[in-house]
């Protein structure tokens, strides 16, 4: 059985020392930042930042309410991503803990293809084309330790471990919520490895916060795509 994240969000204070302990374990660099007019920097995610803490201040229910949400690739039990690389040396499963990994070799494949095949609009592209996002802190799972983002963080917004543990922690903790917050569910829970627990609706959170409207499955333009992309990527290697 794979390993999974629960991140509830309920309990996220925005403190970022996720996404600050992200780039220390990876040996990230940090990224020229302006004020927008906004706590949440930098702007998105990058090749160089594989979490963001996105904030959202709205009103709900007549009151005003800050929304914080860690955002990081899902590890999709079906990566859709893979399935469209069909390049095991660029993109891959890690069938033990249930990473998705991308390697340098990912700067042979079509960069904007594998981007729009996500439907959570994570993986970013460095100038070679390159492609990089979480990778479950791959190194230090397999090595017993927790993720980065999940030994850092102080509230108990991050959990990590077996899938099916963090799956029955992240139903109790929606029983909990749902006392108090109507509109509380679990994000996409049957096909990610990262599951989220928002109290309110997805979209005022962020507008990838669900996968994007017919994600689940290769649609057919997707599909031709892929049966002619061991062509395509023999054609590159020869030009």
């Amino acid at each position: 059985m794979s390993n999974a994240f629960f991140i509830d969000t309920t309990r996220c204070t925005g403190c970022r020392g996720c996404q600050v302990a992200c780039k220390q374990w990876h040996d990230l660099p940090a990224e020229e930042t302006r004020n927008r007019g906004t706590f949440e920097n930098p702007p998105d995610l990058s090749y160089s930042t594989y979490k963001l803490v996105r904030m959202r201040e709205t009103e709900t229910d007549g009151k005003l309410k800050w929304l914080f949400f860690p955002e990081q690739c899902r590890h999709c039990i079906e990566p859709p991503c893979l399935e469209t690389a069909q390049d095991e040396s660029a993109i891959f499963k890690d069938e033990k803990t249930g990473a998705v990994i991308f390697t340098a070799n990912t700067k042979n494949l079509f960069a904007d293809e594998i981007i729009e095949s996500c439907p959570y609009n994570i993986p970013r592209k460095a100038a070679d084309d390159t492609l990089a996002k979480c990778d479950m802190c791959n190194d230090r799972v397999t090595n017993g330790l927790l993720p980065a983002c999940v030994q850092t963080c102080p509230t108990g917004t991050m959990n990590f471990g077996d899938r099916e543990q963090m799956v029955s922690l992240a139903q109790q903790r929606l029983a909990q919520v749902s006392k108090r917050h109507d509109k509380a569910q679990l994000v996409d829970a049957d096909d990610v490895n990262v599951i989220y627990l928002v109290s309110e609706a997805p979209a005022l959170y962020y507008e990838f916060v669900m996968a994007s409207t017919g994600s689940h499955g290769l649609s057919r333009h997707m599909a031709l795509r892929k049966m002619v992309g061991p062509f395509r990527r023999a054609l590159r290697q020869l030009a």
